[in-house]
């Protein structure tokens, strides 16, 4: 039986082409930044150009990601390789970790060292690159909902689209008034705000690889459960995610001595029912027991 989250997965794929166009634009950005901060003399824009070609790399990570996390369940790997676009999210946002630190420590040096900056440039080169990272958001907002490989893909680009949106401010008080201050002042509050975005992620991801139980409340499920009839206990609750969509539930169930083979088939089916209704839960797996580990509890 397929669950709603397998369903979400399904209906926020996203298309080779849409990651194809995404680094295009994305590598356009960084072409002209690049020679736009050289000759402006703005490190802000050759900041920027910099993150914006990591951001290419991580849109060729995620769509890897994506492509392997597609590929059907076999011998060796019985659940698939959805979990490769977790690692990806994983790689993506520490990465983006690792920049934000970078961009604070470059606007810290850029207070103690101003220069000159062509305000003009800086911002004509700015508005290109912030049109060009809103339609890569757009590209990739849908998908970002429900996966986070997309969602960390997704950020790198808010990310650019902040950092430009900056750049932009700072070319305008620079044009207008020579505040040269304001572009590295911008960029440390748009990085604080990605560094705390990208920790959401990272620690996230780390909750799925480890295997931590998602958010399901262990004492909801044990009252539902007991509700079936048959059922006089629960033990042996193992609850965790094979990504942030798919998540599995292990438990042993404790029958009436009564209970026949039909009637235990309808009790699976009963309690597999309610768990994935209730719950959203992708996969269930019970063993039914008499009175062994009655009195064991419902973690162990």
């Amino acid at each position: 039986m397929e669950s709603k989250g397998s369903d979400v997965m399904d209906h926020t794929k996203i298309t080779g082409k849409r990651f194809l166009a995404v680094t295009a634009l994305n590598l356009l950005i960084t072409v002209a930044e690049f020679f736009g901060g050289i000759i402006s003399g703005s490190l802000g824009l050759l900041s920027d150009a910099i993150h914006n070609l990591e951001d290419s790399l991580s849109i060729v990570i995620s769509y890897v990601a994506n492509v392997i996390g597609r590929r059907q369940n076999n011998s060796e790997k019985t659940f698939g390789y959805k979990r490769a676009e977790i690692l990806a999210a994983f790689v993506n946002s520490s990465i983006l970790i690792v920049i934000t630190i970078f961009m604070i420590v470059e606007s810290i040096r850029r207070f103690q060292i101003p220069q000159h900056i062509n305000g003009t440039l800086m911002m004509a080169v700015s508005v290109i690159g912030l049109l060009a990272n809103l339609v890569s958001m757009l590209a990739l907002w849908s998908g970002s909902k429900n996966n986070l490989n997309i969602k960390a893909t997704f950020l790198h680009m808010l990310s650019d689209t902040l950092s430009s949106v900056g750049v932009f401010v700072a070319s305008i008080f620079v044009t207008l008034f020579n505040w040269n201050w304001v572009d590295p002042a911008i960029t440390i509050i748009i990085a604080v705000w990605l560094l705390k975005e990208a920790f959401d992620v990272v620690k996230e991801t780390i909750n799925i690889l480890m295997e931590a139980s998602p958010k399901i409340d262990l004492e909801a499920v044990k009252k539902t459960v007991m509700t079936v009839p048959d059922v006089v206990g629960i033990h042996h609750v193992h609850v965790w995610m094979i990504d942030e969509n798919f998540i599995i539930l292990d438990a042993h169930i404790n029958v009436r001595k009564k209970c026949n083979m039909d009637q235990l088939e309808s009790v699976y089916d009963q309690v597999d029912k309610l768990l994935k209704e209730k719950f959203d839960v992708s996969h269930v797996t019970l063993q039914a027991e008499c009175s062994r580990g009655l009195d064991e509890p419902m973690i162990d």
